[in-house]
C-alpha cells in the first residue's frame, strides 16, 4: 500500500509475510505450520522438532527388539557370530526361539493359524516380523553376513555389553523410517513412499486411532499422493490408500514394533468402513509430541 517502498524494502516486507505464513497454523495440516511440517519431512531423525522420541524402559512388548535380543544373545555365546543357513537366513533354532515369544506379545490375542502368522514361522522366510528385524539390523549397521556366518560388529558388541538392547532402539527405529523399503512385503503397484509422512501419521493416529480418518488427513495434507497411487482392483483411490497405510504403516511397521495392534477379524471390505487400531503403551512411551495446535 506504500508506493514509496524501494525494491529492497519491498523484498523485506515479502520475506516477513512469507515467514509469517510459514509459521501459521494450517487447517489442512491439522493445525501444524508449514515450517513444522517441513521439519518432519526433511530433518534427520535426531533433529526433529515438536516431538521427543524416547527409548522406553521396558522393551519386552516390542517384537522387533525382542528378536534383536535373541540375535545378540545367540551371537555373544559364540564370540560374536553364528552360522547362517545355506540360503543366508537366520538359523532354525533362533527362528524357533523367536516363534515361542508370540504368546508374550499383544498381537497374540489375534493369533490364528501359526502357518500364516507374521510373528511365527518354521523358517525366516515364513516369519515376516523376524525377517524384518534382521534386515533392519543390517541396515542399521549392527550385524553383517560374511563367509556363511552372521557377525555382530565389534562396536555393537561393546555397546550391547554396556547398554543392553536399549542402546539400539533409536538406531533401529531410524533405519525403519529412513532407509528400509516399506514396499518390501507387498506387490502393490504404486509410487507412494509413505515414509515421508510417517511422523505425521504417528501423531494423528495417537489422536484418534482410526485408519480411514488417518487416510483422509493424509489426502487433505498431501493431495498429490493420489496421483502417485495405483488403484487396487475394485477399490476407490481413497480405499486403495487405506489398504496401503494399513499394510505398510500399521501392520508392518507399528505392529512389528509393538506400538499398536489391529484386529484382523474386522475384515476386509471394498467399502470404507471405520477401522480402529488398539494403541499400545509402548507408543506413548516412545513418542511425546509437543506441537501446539
Amino acid at each position: 500500500m506504500n508506493p514509496n517502498l524501494t525494491l529492497d524494502e519491498l523484498s523485506v516486507v515479502i520475506e516477513r509475510q512469507i515467514e509469517k505464513q510459514n509459521e501459521s497454523a494450517q487447517d489442512d495440516f491439522c493445525g501444524l505450520s508449514p515450517t513444522q511440517m517441513g521439519n518432519w519431512f526433511d530433518a534427520s531423525f535426531h533433529q526433529l522438532q515438536g516431538v521427543t522420541i524416547n527409548t522406553p524402559e521396558d522393551l519386552s512388548a516390542s517384537p522387533v527388539m525382542r528378536y534383536l535380543t535373541l540375535i545378540f544373545d545367540d551371537a555373544m555365546k559364540n564370540d560374536g557370530s553364528f552360522k547362517a543357513t545355506a540360503k543366508g537366513n537366520l538359523p532354525a533354532h533362533l527362528v524357533k526361539q523367536a516363534s515361542e515369544l508370540l504368546s508374550e506379545f499383544a498381537v497374540s490375542q489375534f493369533a490364528g493359524n501359526i502357518s500364516i502368522s507374521e510373528f511365527a514361522g518354521s523358517n525366516e522366510d515364513k516369519f515376516n516380523a523376524l525377517h524384518y528385524t534382521r534386515i533392519l539390523a543390517e541396515i542399521a549397521g549392527i550385524i553383517y553376513r560374511r563367509s556363511g556366518r552372521y557377525h555382530i560388529k565389534k562396536a555393537a558388541q561393546a555397546q550391547y555389553q554396556k547398554q543392553g538392547i536399549h542402546g539400539f532402539f533409536k538406531s533401529m527405529l531410524d533405519a525403519a523410517v529412513s532407509q528400509y523399503n516399506w514396499r518390501y512385503f507387498d506387490l502393490f503397484e504404486d509410487d507412494v513412499d509413505l515414509r515421508m509422512y510417517w511422523l505425521f501419521m504417528v501423531w494423528r493416529l495417537q489422536q484418534h486411532a482410526c485408519i480411514e480418518q488417518l487416510t483422509d488427513e493424509v489426502i487433505t495434507a498431501f493431495p498429490y499422493v493420489l496421483e502417485q497411487l495405483g488403484v487396487i482392483s475394485g477399490c476407490s483411490l481413497e480405499k486403495s490408500l487405506d489398504i496401503l497405510i494399513e499394510s505398510r504403516f500399521i501392520s508392518r511397521f507399528l505392529q512389528f514394533w509393538g506400538f499398536v495392534t489391529l484386529d484382523p477379524k474386522q475384515g476386509f471390505s471394498l467399502d470404507r468402513e471405520p477401522r480402529t487400531v488398539q494403541l499400545q503403551p509402548l507408543l506413548a512411551d516412545t513418542f511425546h509430541f509437543t506441537v501446539n495446535v
